[in-house]
């Protein structure tokens, strides 16, 4: 636009070269430019909208528990275990405590106020059996995930209830994949829903469930790291007096307790 007024035509007059009364091509770039500049800076020429605060970090909230219990002891393989059998007991117990969890929110948790399955900034999408990824609101999203679990944890084939049954081998895989599901939900109720949490004083249950949930995963690395960085800066303050930030040594741990363990059960 600047450059079709500048290039004026033959026959009409030309504008004053008194730079005192005319304005050459260059000072009007240059005054669009300024222009630029500051509304990319400041959208509208308004300052930026402020980051909204994390409730779920303020100290008043993130003490509550229901048990000083030392989850890092509780996680870790006891020696005599079948490593597929403790992996299974307390994936299914999760399971049923995240779902339980989500359950007294999931009145709030709606197709209007939540129109994508978000955590922060960061949105998820749904993956079907043939790989098509999906776009769902978090309600649907979550029922999709409760529902792929019940799924696998009531199989009897995936996860062996009955003496000398074996386990099969991709299942390792796919408790790995249960769990980054389920902390997706457990992350969602953080980022959207604990004001409602907290209305209902369940926020002691939630941190405890989180903090032993992340524990455990740490410990047997089901959940890639690059996945929870979202919730790190929760992970830290909750973990922090629970041995979290020895979760290098997690790993170790869980081979040499492997090591120890019946393999025939």
């Amino acid at each position: 636009m600047v450059g079709d007024h500048c290039n004026l035509s033959g026959d009409r007059p030309v504008l004053s070269q008194n730079p005192k009364t005319g304005l050459s091509c260059k000072m009007v770039l240059q005054a669009v430019g300024k222009v630029l500049r500051k509304s990319k800076g400041k959208p509208n020429g308004k300052k930026p909208v402020p980051e909204e605060k994390k409730l779920y970090l303020e100290p008043e909230y993130t003490k509550l528990r229901i048990t000083d219990f030392e989850f890092k002891e509780l996680v870790m393989l006891p020696r005599e275990i079948d490593l597929n059998e403790w992996l299974a007991s307390n994936t299914t117990t999760f399971f049923h405590h995240i779902n339980l969890q989500y359950s007294t929110i999931s009145e709030f948790c709606t197709g209007e106020s939540c129109q994508t399955m978000a955590v922060c900034n960061t949105q998820y999408y749904w993956y079907d059996e043939r790989g098509k990824k999906i776009k769902c609101t978090a309600p649907q999203y979550v029922d999709f995930v409760m529902s792929s679990v019940q799924k696998l944890v009531t199989d009897e084939d995936v996860f062996p209830t009955k003496y000398g049954k074996e386990f099969p081998n991709s299942f390792e895989s796919l408790v790995k994949k249960i769990c980054k599901y389920l902390f997706h939900v457990l992350a969602h109720i953080y980022s959207s829903h604990f004001k409602e949490t907290l209305a209902l004083e369940l926020h002691g249950h939630l941190n405890t469930l989180y903090t032993h949930f992340i524990l455990f995963i740490r410990e047997f690395n089901l959940v890639d790291p690059k996945e929870t960085t979202i919730m790190d800066d929760l992970t830290e303050i909750l973990c922090s007096s629970s041995g979290s930030g020895s979760s290098s040594n997690g790993s170790g741990n869980s081979s040499a307790g492997a090591q120890n363990h019946v393999k025939e059960r």
